[in-house]
């Protein structure tokens, strides 16, 4: 383990050309790997998250059906939730969280050609800190490179998917069936931004699932590439 770990971090003070050339004075490692491959295994492993995980929460029922990503209600609206059941209007209730959560589907789909673009930059660099991190490392990596892109782009198609999807309506009806109950304060959140990064957790969520299931499970890793690279963090 010593010596594999040598070989990813004397890089920090050297260049391509000595990594090859330390790899070499370790041959019963079985490990000789360039910069480039490294790199590579970790863009498949982002890969296979977002296309195995993050299609998963474009599907029907994605992120309601799940509930490590279902979408609850924020605080302000809990109340009006419960209010509603309490005043026998659960159904209407119901509906109301399964739009806010059909919106979210709807809008994951414009996520992954960011996330491709942003799987393509990662450096050598970026790769060694990765496969030395954590079990979320990459995902971690990911969000920092794609958050703030993501929300500006989910954010007006979760508004136009609110309305695709009839939920802009469903708590319109809602939240002014409320505000006429007697001794309810007045409640106008903003639903866009809120399922907007719900949204983004639950994408995040899923991919870091992937990348712990590769990082930890061999078998996950169904290419040679992908068992070469994390052998080396093993």
């Amino acid at each position: 383990m010593k010596k594999l770990l040598a070989i990813i971090l004397l890089p920090l003070l050297t260049g391509c050309a000595e990594l090859q050339q330390i790899a070499t004075q370790f041959p019963e490692s079985g490990y000789s790997i360039t910069n480039t491959e490294i790199a590579s295994g970790l863009r498949e492993a982002l890969d296979m998250g977002i296309d195995k995980q993050v299609k998963k929460l474009t599907e029907e029922g994605g992120f309601y059906s799940n509930e490590l990503v279902r979408i609850t209600l924020p605080p302000e609206l809990q109340k009006v939730d419960k209010t509603l059941r309490n005043v026998g209007l659960s159904a209407l209730a119901d509906e109301g969280l399964k739009v806010l959560n059909n919106a979210a589907e709807d809008a994951v789909k414009e996520a992954t050609p960011i996330f491709v673009n942003a799987v393509k930059e990662i450096t050598f660099t970026d790769a060694r800190n990765i496969l030395l991190g954590n079990d979320t490392a990459a995902t971690f990596y990911l969000r920092n490179k794609t958050e703030t892109e993501l929300y500006n782009k989910f954010n007006p198609v979760i508004s136009n998917s609110l309305n695709k999807v009839g939920a802009t309506q469903v708590w319109a009806n809602i939240i002014d069936k409320y505000n006429t109950l007697p001794l309810t304060s007045k409640v106008n959140p903003d639903l866009p931004d809120y399922v907007t990064k719900e949204a983004l957790a639950g994408v995040f969520t899923m991919i870091g699932i992937e990348e712990q299931e590769i990082r930890t499970n061999f078998a996950a890793r169904s290419s040679q590439l992908l068992q070469r690279v994390f052998a080396l963090q093993d």
